[in-house]
């Protein structure tokens, strides 16, 4: 599958932008664009549960299924985003 996201686990080969950007405008290897744009994080002062809820109304707002946007949440605070605090 390839590397995911360690903010939301998309993997980035899904990813349109092909990847967040850094402050020099390179293509983040850690974050997708919907998570990630110049260097910093998009909604920086979310916690994984206020962040886990957008994604799962993201997903669902583009035809997934609530339970299956949950499901594919749970796994959040495995990501290197929020166990480094």
């Amino acid at each position: 599958m390839g590397p995911k996201c360690q903010s939301c686990g998309m993997p980035l080969s899904k990813d349109p932008e092909g990847g967040g950007s850094e402050v020099d405008g390179t293509r983040s290897s850690r974050y997708c664009s919907i998570c990630y744009e110049n260097g910093a994080f998009r909604h920086p002062g979310a916690t994984l549960e206020e962040f886990q809820a957008y994604c799962q109304d993201a997903l669902a707002a583009n035809g997934m299924p609530r339970i299956l946007a949950w499901a594919f949440t749970r796994g959040m605070g495995r990501l290197d985003r929020w166990r480094e605090g």
